[in-house]
C-alpha cells in the first residue's frame, strides 16, 4: 500500500483529501505545520508528500529544502500547493525541488488523485519539472488510461461533489464574516504592526477559502479568492502599499465573494469560469501606463486591447460589446469622464462596468467618476495585483452562473483608511 503524507495547516482540507485517498487504497498521515511535517517524514516514510507552501513554524519552501537535503528523501515526489498569481513563490518551489506545482484554486480531490497516481507510477518521477500547472490541465493531460470509469462511479463522484459544494456554501459565510472583521481591524488600527497582523490573519483566512472553493469546484470564487490571496500577501510583505485604494479593493472583493457564496447556497449554481476569454478595453494615452494596465490584466489571465486615442475608443464601444473598460481620466481631446458618459449612450456598452485609473484621486474626481457613469476608480500608481483583482470582480459579476442571471447594481464599497 502506497503512503501519502499531507502537510497542510487547514484541517478541513487535509481531512477531505485524506478520506478521498483512503477510499482509493492509500495509507495516509497528516501534519499541520512544517516542524511536525518534517518529523512525520522520517517516521512515516511516505511514497509521496503533498505540501502546502503556507505553513506555520517552518514555511513550505524551507521544509521542501530540508526534505531535499535528506538522502533518504531527496528523490521522494513532493506535490506542492501554491498560488498561480505568486509566480516568484512558485519559481522558488521549483528551485527547491518540487516535483509538481498545483493551484489549490483549481485542483479538486479527484484531479489530485490522478496526479498522485501518475506520479507514483512513474519510476524516478522526482525530477522537478518546468512551468506552472493547474489541476485542470494536469487531469486532462495525465488521466490514467488504465482506470475504467463506470456509471456508478460517475454518480458517486457527482454526489460527492454536491456534498462538497454544500459544505463550502455552509462554512464559507463564517470565514467571510471573520475576514470582514480582520479587514475592519486593519482599517481602524493606527499602529502599523497591528494593521499588518490583521492583514496576515485575513491572508490566512482567504488562503483557506481558496482551498475550500477549489475543492468544491466553485471556480469563480476560487479564482477570485486566489487573486485576493496574492494581493494580501503583497500588502503584508510591503506595508507601504497599504492605503485607501488597496483597502477599498479588498473590501470590494470580500463583498462580491459573499455574493458568490450566497448564490451557490441559494441556488446550487456556480458562476461560470472567468477564463472564457472576456473582452476588455483599456484606454490611456500614455504608452507606459497603458502597458502597465494590460500587463496587470495578463497576470489575471484576462486578455485586453489597449487604445491611446479616446475618439478611436468611442468608435470601438459603439461597434463592440466589452465585458470591462478601463479609462484614464486626463487624456487630450476627450477626457475619461466625457468618454464614459458617451459610452453610456451606446446600446452595446450602456451597462458595461467602467473603472477609472488615474493619478487624480481627489474627492472631486471620485464624484465626477460616479456622475459620468463609472463603477469604480483606482489610483495611480497601482499594484498589478490590485488591478487584477478588481478586474476579476467586475468580469465575474457580469458572468452569469449556470442558470442564474448576472449580478446587477454591484458597486464598490467605501473604506476609509
Amino acid at each position: 500500500m502506497k503512503k501519502i503524507l499531507i502537510i497542510d495547516d487547514d484541517q478541513l482540507v487535509a481531512k477531505i483529501y485524506s478520506n478521498k485517498f483512503i477510499t482509493e487504497g492509500y495509507e495516509i498521515s497528516t501534519a499541520q505545520d512544517g516542524e511536525s511535517g518534517f518529523a512525520a517524514l522520517a517516521k512515516f516514510r511516505p511514497d509521496v508528500v503533498i505540501l502546502d507552501l503556507m505553513l506555520p513554524k517552518i514555511s513550505g519552501i524551507d521544509l521542501l529544502k530540508k526534505i531535499r537535503a535528506e538522502d533518504d528523501f531527496k528523490n521522494t515526489p513532493v506535490i506542492v500547493f501554491s498560488n498561480t498569481y505568486l509566480s516568484n513563490l512558485v519559481q522558488e518551489a521549483w528551485k527547491a525541488g518540487a516535483t509538481k506545482c498545483l493551484s489549490k484554486a483549481s485542483a479538486t480531490p479527484k484531479q489530485i488523485i490522478e496526479v498522485v497516481r501518475t506520479t507514483v507510477s512513474k519510476a524516478g518521477a522526482s525530477q522537478p519539472q518546468t512551468g506552472v500547472e493547474s489541476g485542470r490541465e494536469i487531469s486532462g493531460a495525465e488521466t490514467s488510461a488504465a482506470s475504467t470509469v463506470t456509471v456508478a462511479d460517475k454518480e458517486a463522484e457527482a454526489a460527492y461533489q454536491v456534498d462538497l459544494q454544500h459544505s463550502f456554501s455552509t462554512l464559507a459565510p463564517t470565514t467571510l464574516s471573520n475576514c470582514l472583521q480582520q479587514l475592519q481591524l486593519a482599517v481602524k488600527s493606527l499602529d502599523e504592526s497591528a494593521k499588518i497582523k490583521a492583514l496576515l490573519e485575513l491572508y490566512r483566512l482567504i488562503h483557506t477559502l481558496t482551498a475550500n472553493a477549489g475543492i468544491a469546484g466553485a471556480t469563480g470564487a476560487a479564482q477570485l479568492s486566489e487573486a485576493l490571496e496574492a494581493l494580501l500577501k503583497e500588502l503584508c510583505d510591503k506595508p507601504k502599499n497599504i492605503n485607501a485604494s488597496t483597502l477599498r479593493t479588498v473590501a470590494l472583493t470580500l463583498d462580491f465573494l459573499g455574493l458568490l457564496v450566497k448564490e451557490i447556497g441559494d441556488t446550487g449554481k456556480k458562476r461560470t469560469d472567468v477564463l472564457l476569454k472576456p473582452s476588455i478595453l483599456v484606454v490611456d494615452d500614455e504608452a507606459i501606463s497603458r502597458r502597465a494596465l494590460t500587463y496587470a490584466l495578463e497576470k489575471a489571465k484576462l486578455p485586453s486591447v489597449g487604445i491611446d486615442n479616446p475618439e478611436t475608443a468611442l468608435k470601438m464601444v459603439a461597434e463592440t460589446r466589452y465585458d470591462l473598460v478601463f479609462l484614464d481620466v486626463d487624456m487630450p481631446g476627450m477626457n475619461g469622464f466625457e468618454l464614459c458618459a458617451k459610452l453610456r449612450g451606446t446600446e452595446l456598452n450602456k451597462n458595461t462596468p467602467v473603472v477609472f485609473v488615474t493619478g487624480l484621486n481627489g474627492f472631486e474626481n471620485r464624484a465626477n467618476s460616479i456622475m459620468s457613469g463609472g463603477d469604480d476608480l483606482i489610483a495611480k500608481p497601482f499594484l498589478f495585483m490590485e488591478l487584477a483583482v478588481k478586474a476579476l470582480v467586475f468580469v465575474l459579476k457580469g458572468r452569469p452562473a449556470q442558470g442564474v442571471m448576472p449580478v446587477k447594481n454591484f458597486k464598490a464599497v467605501a473604506v476609509s483608511a
